[in-house]
């Protein structure tokens, strides 16, 4: 079978006119069917418990504090601390039982007879597992007024006093008032989660978490979904593998092709300021890697580092939360990954087309200049909101907004918001001579789309306040998380794999586009879609999770065919003297951990039967970090091999610091998610099978012997990581002496591309 690209054009058109329909219907719904936030709930006597004003007070506190990376709400967030909604639904079971213990015997729940026990868990059971009535008014039994007051005093002794034991620092929320509302919001989510929908038979996060004293357990719908992705699986991976096979590709090959060498290539003024983009996202990186350690460290010493505190007196959780180590951790991860992807993407543009347009190099130096500016801001504005030191909007505005991947303030998000859209601009005026002579669906044009759809889904971010319904606001939040990450970045991932095929003169341009199109075509066509097995269990109804368990289910083949690819490719470039084998071990690397981590620990986490019980769990840690690092982190360090080496005189390039860079990543990488993570995940997911999953998630669980020394076991992992990276570090240190001079007006005959993009084909 031969498929035009204009064919394959059409086809990716139509898909994403699916995926905008599906998704603009699931905005909409989300607004209508979004958990209800009652006027006010009152006790039994009619006195006010809580208004929806407290409750809106709680979750600007939740997010202005930091709590989302301290543990996490409706299972999303970070696993240090509890879940929230998990632990106030348990707390609140606890408590009914004790109320209705002493009201009905006189005598403590646990002093009881099991029959007694019997009776009152039936009693608090059926009290819990009721249907919301419609109403803008909640009214508790004596049990939940009880209940609700015992758990703001929890919450105020914990988040406002301190409690070290569980790693909170003393002061974490400024106000008793400020964790008493955090409790409210918090018990309301809870609320909903053992609430029945109106007219439905389960509650309105689809009876989770599980907690079956409350009467929360899997539906059916999360088993037969779970069975008909199997299946679905198998099937939908023979179709793809007839469809793949069927279509003529042509294979990249380096015989008979002239592969320019790196000392053949002249390196312009933009490229050298697109070099600058290196070492500041090295120097990010190795932050990162370093608060990496930190935080594992604190699940073991929750409120040390090795024992320095007792020697100084000071504990670093005082100095340095865990929330706030973690939300710093977490962007600089996506501003390394992405400051290396911007300078990738301004570097390879000359090489294609032997232009550049005046100034290029003035504004891409500007370019980085701003993001300097976002990254500083940013990261001292995340310090600055936390601690109370920004009033009134400003906290979110410029401060901490405190919502997982998207921490910093929206000023800064506006700035980088910015930063994408000149970017693009730089491309364009980078690319313009291919733009202007290929069609629409050609190489040049598919690296900006891919960067285009980075920038579009960013703004999904804009789309909500703390103000907004917090089932909403996830709603939003994942457009820009799971979108980019199952969406956006693989689609830029093989826009990139093949440009620098091209560049590198092993493949032809006509037969890179058309790979590029048919693998952003299973891109899209399952990975925005998949974004919505995110809905499960945070308010949304309940028909995600058909939806959810299919897309979910079929973004796993994109994956396989990247690896597939990239294998290919790597055979190719192995054959005798193909200069650039460093970049494209990076490349491969980066196909076989997206492979691994997004593919079949995503696909095995993403089944809705396990998905219940696993959601917020450490299984989820081993997928983010093989799918993260391995998969985009990969990627973008090979890119930065493949820029150091066109950049580097060929007898002054060295890449053995590089090379053991890379096993030291690969290898601790590998220990750290199955050796140390990925054990403690499958723990978790049995003691939340069998104890309920906020025992999954108590400081009990982590205390566990077994726990501890499987924490333990992660530090030969992270310090391997560390290590790869300090080695890089130094690397670009001691290769920025060596760098060519830029030419200030290089010929197109000096470019490595002209066979691959000038050649007709």
């Amino acid at each position: 079978m031969r498929l035009t690209r204009k064919t394959i054009a059409k086809v990716i058109v139509a898909a994403f006119l699916l995926n905008l329909v599906v998704m603009g219907a699931g905005a909409w719904f989300a607004y209508q069917e979004a958990p209800p936030i009652p006027d006010e709930v009152v006790g039994p006597d009619g006195e006010t418990i809580v208004t929806a004003a407290e409750v809106q007070d709680g979750k600007e506190a939740f997010q202005q504090y930091g709590l989302m990376n301290h543990g996490s709400i409706l299972g999303n967030g970070a696993y240090y601390g509890e879940d929230y909604t998990a632990e106030t639904l348990e707390l609140k079971t606890r408590h009914m039982r004790e109320y209705y213990a002493d009201a009905e015997y006189g005598a403590a729940y646990d002093d009881l007879d099991s029959g007694e026990q019997s009776r009152i868990d039936a009693l608090v059971r059926d009290e819990l597992d009721a249907s919301h009535d419609g109403g803008d008014v909640v009214r508790y039994s004596a049990a939940e007024a009880y209940a609700h007051r015992q758990v703001r005093e929890t919450y105020v002794e914990r988040y406002h006093e301190g409690d070290h034991d569980r790693g909170v620092p003393v002061g974490m929320i400024e106000s008793a008032e400020g964790a008493e509302s955090f409790a409210d919001f918090a018990l309301w989510t809870a609320w909903f989660s053992h609430t029945d929908r109106p007219n439905a038979d389960h509650s309105f996060t689809n009876e989770w978490p599980y907690q079956p004293g409350a009467g929360n357990d899997a539906t059916g719908s999360a088993m037969i979904w779970s069975v008909i992705a199997m299946v679905l699986l198998v099937g939908a991976a023979g179709a793809a593998i007839l469809l793949y096979k069927s279509v003529k590709l042509p294979e990249p090959t380096a015989s008979g092709i002239s592969v320019p060498e790196p000392g053949d290539v002249s390196v312009f003024p933009s490229q050298r300021a697109a070099l600058r983009f290196i070492p500041i996202a090295a120097g990010l990186f190795l932050a990162q890697v370093l608060l990496g350690g930190l935080l594992a460290h604190f699940y073991i010493e929750r409120a040390g580092f090795f024992g320095i505190e007792r020697i100084f007196g000071v504990h670093i959780l005082q100095l340095l939360p865990f929330s706030i180590a973690k939300t710093w951790h977490i962007d600089l991860g996506i501003l390394w990954i992405a400051s290396t992807w911007l300078g990738a993407g301004l570097f390879l543009p000359p090489l294609l087309t032997g232009h550049e347009p005046k100034r290029q190099g003035t504004y891409v130096s500007v370019l980085l200049g701003a993001l300097v500016v976002v990254v500083v801001g940013g990261m001292g504005g995340i310090w600055l909101g936390a601690n109370g030191y920004l009033p009134g909007e400003l906290w979110w505005l410029l401060g901490n907004e405190g919502l997982e991947y998207l921490e910093v303030g929206k000023v800064w998000q506006g700035g980088l918001l910015v930063g994408f859209i000149l970017w693009a601009v730089l491309a364009v005026r980078g690319l313009k001579p291919l733009l202007d002579r290929e069609p629409v669906y050609g190489l040049a044009h598919m690296i900006l789309y891919a960067g285009g759809s980075i920038t579009l889904l960013f703004v999904a971010g804009f789309m909500f306040t703390p103000t907004t319904n917090i089932a909403v606001t996830e709603f939003w939040r994942w457009w820009v998380v799971h979108m980019w990450v199952e969406g956006a970045f693989e689609f830029f991932i093989v826009a990139i794999i093949g440009l620098t095929l091209v560049s590198m003169n092993l493949l032809s341009r006509r037969s890179a586009e058309k790979a590029v199109m048919l693998q952003a075509l299973l891109v899209m066509g399952t990975g925005v879609i998949g974004v919505s097995h995110h809905y499960w269990w945070i308010g949304m109804p309940d028909y995600w999770v058909p939806i959810g368990s299919v897309f979910s289910t079929l973004e796993l083949l994109p994956l396989i065919f990247i690896l597939y690819e990239a294998i290919g490719q790597y055979r190719a470039m192995s054959e005798t003297g193909f200069p650039y084998k460093l970049p494209f071990m990076f490349i491969v690397a980066s196909g076989v951990w997206n492979f691994v981590g997004a593919g079949v620990l995503g696909f095995f986490i993403n089944l809705p039967l396990i998905n219940y019980y696993e959601h917020g769990t450490y299984l989820t840690v081993g997928h983010a970090h093989a799918a993260m690092f391995g998969a985009f982190g990969f990627l973008a360090l090979g890119m930065v091999a493949y820029m150091l080496q066109l950049s580097i005189d060929p007898e002054r390039w060295d890449a053995s610091w590089l090379r053991a860079s890379f096993w030291c990543w690969n290898a601790g990488l590998a220990l750290m998610v199955f050796v140390s993570v990925l054990p403690v995940g499958f723990l978790q997911l049995d003691v939340a099978f069998t104890e309920g999953y906020a025992a999954a998630r108590s400081l009990g669980f982590y205390e566990r012997d077994i726990v501890q020394t499987l924490f333990w076991a992660r530090l030969p992992g992270d310090t391997l990581i560390i290590l790869g990276t300090a080695i890089y570090v130094a690397d670009l240190i001691r290769k920025r002496f060596v760098l060519r001079q830029s030419e200030d007006d290089p010929s197109v005959d000096d470019m490595a591309v002209a066979e691959g993009i000038v050649g007709d084909d």
